[in-house]
């Protein structure tokens, strides 16, 4: 019998990379208008898969909007495949949650044209997370198609890919990637043997049926392909090549290794994330590459994640569910979540256009926030600030306060004093020229004002507002007084509103809320030792740290060396880390170092480190040469009550070309590490697996945090790491030191053969803002033998929240919801019921309770079950309830 071929024509489509979005858009145009015209002209064309994202299409139909009901057409006829992902992401650069929205996206993008493609497919991606095939089951599907990341003991066409809760797809290899079959030869026998060689040298994997992928990064239909086919069929007897979907191939996969004796089960099994580099590269220093990028989507997916959601669905009207504004920002996001886009592996426009995406939904998300702070400032109303929990797990924090009417000396006991605020204080300003949208601005926004008086005796005008116990003010009168003074005086005239008062006080004050709630703020009981710094030394009863005046470095309760800067050279790419082929020079000691104590607690202590270094300002001929001062501050808090320390540190770089790391100290040796990862915790060894196309370098993405020997790296967002300090061998080497990158700086989109990747990744073009010249600020948190490291970094990356209280007295304590036993991923609406999400961060079975009823769904909202009561959750499982108002 002959062997059967699948030949799936597609394209790989980057909608930004080497070029800029709307130069790969015209392109984009030209291949889907000479792709519908050839489907309809040529039934020998049986099939073209776009990629399997649905931004293709919006893209395409943004110019060209009257080709929709065409593209239905074919879909609706097999001929065209569309989605299921709206954008193909990278994996380990965004979080969890984004991935999910993603794949909503484009299911519901999908919907309008028939449905999508039902295939997990993953050509791309830069390895894969652990718990994508639960991802993949929760959305319905059975099977992925995977190239990247795949390891060594993987020799087949398929294999068991396991997630850790013990959900399972069966997985397609792209053994060759997703191009074995990307140019069409002139000739059928030329085809024939070309498949027959391929198969020849990637046997066993090759597989039958064979997949033969017809395509390749922003390649054109080929319009012989119909011809070839029916040709190669005519003069091989070896061969039956058909034209398919990739759906139908994997669904013939599937039938294949089910008619073996040992069906699915004797398939290889992979349990957890792909990281190898043992056949194909996986460019794992991407995650380093630009940490303004990594930066702004751990702001942009937290604000909205973690803050304007469920903010504005537990605490804001259901009926002013704000859906559009977070579509417009969640748009914004999951089309920077392509791997080419989150990656930062593209030209210096294209990096641009991916931060600028970024900002504005962060703005979406702090202005949604805002709105929903001031819905809960009203619902409280009356005097004192509110403190507001955005996250599930009851804590106590630290909170910045304006205490109204209280001066300084009288702050209660435990408070921090931060700012005296005078009396009279300035709250607007402007000139005579808008004066009256001064005045208007501020008497809407504080209805609370009730006297006014106009100054006009100095050198500049003053309004002075006061509140009392009763009256409004005269805006009649005002507005009179002001055009009197608008009648003899120049409108360049500076014009400001002040505010008579009591004395107040901004001070840092410790705060304990409810999960999902709001509370006034009362003084905590003055129960726990303060934060204190004095010298070099911080200290709050639970921890000690001691500042090395001689290099800058610190111990943290006796154990030295923490905080120690090691600079390294970097003549690699944005893919991947290489160092100078003419030997490094590693800068491991400053010029200078100067210790202040710039707080003094007792609720936040914090010392600054300011240190000068000698760093050479380039790579020359392969070797660091010149030298640049440069300024690197590092500042160091404790806050009372709390075991970590928080660690921000600010690099003036103007050096090309180098790695700049910070090394802590493990205090026991570590096998291996704990890192946070999309829904999971993930544990990895000292080395990783490399391969011909790519050295095997044990970096890796941390997200939210990483624990090795005892200690506990909270990260904003995602940040790499890797355990250094390496003793012993084999089984039995451990680690001393763990090492985060704070910046990694080249200037080429792609290299040329280097020492870690003998191949480019890319096209070699020039990306200065990858070298990072300017200040850069890296903020994370040290904590010994914490118990739970999520909660270390929602302390620092999500923290208490404060409202304004506006009108009357109305209430004084809220709880909006109560979940227990679970991580809360997501808290938001759709279809008219509160959608939360949650998953066991554990390898134990979990009980999840939640104070209201309704029903567990899959990822696509269709019920599943019935929660009336305590819910089950198996280790590391994702649920999705919706809930009952």
């Amino acid at each position: 019998m002959a062997r059967q071929v699948h030949i799936v024509p597609h394209t790989h489509w980057d909608r930004e990379w080497y070029r800029s979005f709307q130069s790969f858009r015209m392109r984009l145009v030209d291949l889907v208008d000479a792709l519908l015209d050839r489907l309809d002209d040529d039934a020998g064309y049986a099939h073209f898969m776009l990629d399997g994202q649905m931004a293709v299409i919006d893209d395409y139909l943004a110019i060209r909007p009257h080709e929709a009901d065409r593209i239905r057409r074919l879909a609706d006829a097999g001929r065209l495949s569309l989605g299921p992902w709206y954008i193909l992401m990278d994996e380990f650069l965004v979080s969890g949650e984004t991935m999910v929205r993603d794949m909503q996206m484009g299911l519901d993008r999908a919907a309008a044209f028939g449905g999508a493609m039902e295939l997990g497919y993953l050509p791309d991606m830069f390895g894969h997370v652990a718990q994508m095939p639960q991802i993949l089951r929760g959305f319905g599907f059975t099977e992925a198609v995977v190239w990247r990341g795949i390891p060594a003991s993987v020799d087949a066409p398929a294999f068991r890919w396991r997630s850790p809760d013990g959900s399972e797809v069966l997985a397609e290899y792209l053994t060759d990637g997703y191009s074995n079959g990307a140019v069409l030869p002139g000739d059928a026998k030329e085809l024939v043997a070309r498949i027959a060689d391929w198969a020849d040298q990637h046997e066993p994997r090759a597989g039958d049926p064979l997949l033969w992928m017809n395509g390749t990064d922003h390649l054109m239909p080929q319009p012989a392909l119909g011809r070839l086919v029916a040709e190669a069929n005519d003069i091989s007897d070896e061969w039956d090549l058909r034209v398919c979907s990739l759906a139908e191939h994997v669904a013939a996969r599937r039938a294949a290794v089910e008619a073996t004796p040992e069906g699915v089960e004797g398939l290889p099994l992979v349990v957890g994330e792909m990281r190898s580099g043992a056949r194909t590269n996986v460019l794992m220093g991407v995650t380093s590459n630009r940490m303004d990028v990594r930066q702004r989507a751990a702001r942009a997916e937290v604000g909205l994640e973690r803050r304007a959601e469920p903010l504005w669905a537990l605490f804001g009207p259901a009926a002013d569910w704000p859906q559009a504004l977070l579509d417009e920002a969640w748009g914004l996001v999951v089309r920077n979540c392509a791997h080419d886009s989150i990656c930062a592996c593209s030209v210096d426009p294209v990096v641009d256009a991916v931060i600028h995406r970024y900002d504005e939904a962060i703005d979406v998300a702090d202005g949604l926030t805002g709105r929903a702070l001031k819905a809960i400032g009203a619902a409280a109303g009356g005097s004192g600030a509110v403190v507001v929990n955005p996250v599930a797990r009851r804590r106590v924090g630290v909170v910045d306060l304006l205490l109204d009417g209280v001066a300084p000396a009288d702050v209660p006991a435990g408070v921090q004093v931060v700012e005296e605020v005078p009396a009279r204080r300035r709250i607007d300003s402007g000139s005579l020229a808008n004066v009256a949208e001064v005045i208007g601005r501020v008497l809407d926004r504080d209805r609370s004002l009730t006297e006014a008086e106009l100054d006009d005796s100095g050198d500049e005008t003053v309004l002075v507002v006061r509140s009392g116990s009763g009256g409004t003010i005269d805006r009649s009168a005002l507005r009179a007084e002001v055009r009197d003074v608008l009648a003899r005086r120049d409108l360049w005239r500076p014009f400001r509103v002040v505010r008579d008062g009591a004395p107040a006080a901004r001070v840092l004050a410790r705060a304990e809320v409810d999960g999902f709630s709001w509370a006034r703020w009362t003084p905590l009981p003055d129960d726990v030792a303060p934060a204190r710094a004095s010298g070099t030394s911080l200290a709050n009863g639970l921890v000690t740290v001691e500042v090395d005046p001689a290099d800058g470095t610190w111990s943290i309760d006796g154990v030295e060396g923490y905080g120690r800067i090691v600079d390294g050279g970097d003549l690699g790419d944005t893919y991947n880390w290489c160092p100078p082929p003419a030997g490094d020079v590693l800068v491991t000691a400053p010029t200078s170092v100067t210790v202040t104590a710039i707080e003094d607690g007792p609720v936040r202590a914090t010392l600054r480190i300011e240190t000068t270094w000698d760093l050479p300002a380039g790579i020359v001929d392969g070797a660091r040469a010149g030298s640049i001062a440069t300024s690197i501050e590092a500042r160091l808090s404790l806050h009372a009550g709390e075991a970590t320390v928080r660690v921000e540190t600010t690099i003036a770089n103007a050096s090309t070309d180098h790695r700049l790391r910070v090394h802590h100290p493990l205090p026991r040796p570590a096998t291996g590490s704990a890192a946070g990862c999309a829904y999971a915790t993930v544990t990895r060894g000292l080395v990783a697996e490399g391969g011909p196309t790519e050295m095997p370098l044990p970096t890796f993405p941390a997200r939210d945090h990483v624990a090795a020997g005892g200690l506990t790296v909270a990260t904003e967002g995602v940040v790499e790491y890797e355990l250094v300090a390496l003793s012993g061998e084999g089984a039995d080497a451990t680690a001393g030191e763990i090492a985060l990158t704070l910046l990694r700086c080249t200037g080429l989109l792609s290299q040329g053969p280097m020492e870690t990747r003998p191949v480019p990744a890319g096209p070699i073009l020039a990306t200065p803002g990858a070298q990072m010249i300017g200040t850069t600020t890296v903020r994370y948190g040290l904590a010994v033998d914490a118990a739970d490291p999520r909660s270390v970094a929602d302390d620092l990356f999500v923290p208490l929240l404060v409202a304004t209280p506006r009108g009357p007295h109305r209430a004084d304590a809220r709880t909006a919801l109560a979940v227990e036993g679970a991580e809360v991923a997501a808290v938001r609406r759709r279809a008219g019921k509160l959608e939360v999400r949650v998953w066991n961060p554990s390898a134990e079975e979990a009980t999840v309770t939640v104070d209201r009823t309704g029903w567990r769904t899959d990822l696509r909202g269709r019920p599943q079950e019935r929660i009336d009561g305590p819910l089950p959750l198996g280790p590391w499982q994702i649920a999705t309830l919706s809930l009952d108002a």
